[in-house]
């Protein structure tokens, strides 16, 4: 179970850099524009800031989560664990915040912490058995 919710853990974190990448790297561009519901360039231009700090901070998450896996894959699974259950842990609560605060966004929130759900299920479980 533990390698299952590690695997879960690295499927979370690369959504979270892939989600990195549209925000900050790419937030004026048609295509990502779509994807946020930002109708005109000129409404990403100004949001532009506050998209490319939001995506910095799906990317430390990212980054939490994978040195947790990297950790407990080199023996140190008290510190891994630790740092995997924050990154994903605050993957989740964001989708939380997501839909409780606009309902509408159900579909984006499920995308946002689904995996990061099963990973700390499938983590807890390992935890709890061994």
């Amino acid at each position: 179970m533990l390698i299952v919710g590690l695997l879960l853990a690295a499927l979370a974190a690369a959504f979270h850099v892939f989600i990195f990448v549209l925000e900050s790297v790419r937030w004026t561009e048609p295509a990502t524009r779509k994807i946020f519901g930002v109708a005109s360039e000129a409404d990403a231009e100004v949001t532009k800031p506050l998209a490319f700090n939001q995506g910095f901070y799906n990317l430390f998450l990212a980054i939490a989560a994978l040195l947790g896996i990297v950790l407990v894959l080199s023996g140190q699974a008290t510190v891994g664990l630790t740092l995997i259950f924050t990154g994903v842990g605050m993957m989740l609560a964001a989708a939380l915040v997501l839909v409780l605060s606009n309902p509408k966004m159900a579909r984006s929130a499920a995308m946002q912490g689904g995996l990061p759900l099963l990973a700390v299920i499938a983590l807890a479980v390992a935890v709890a058995i061994s």
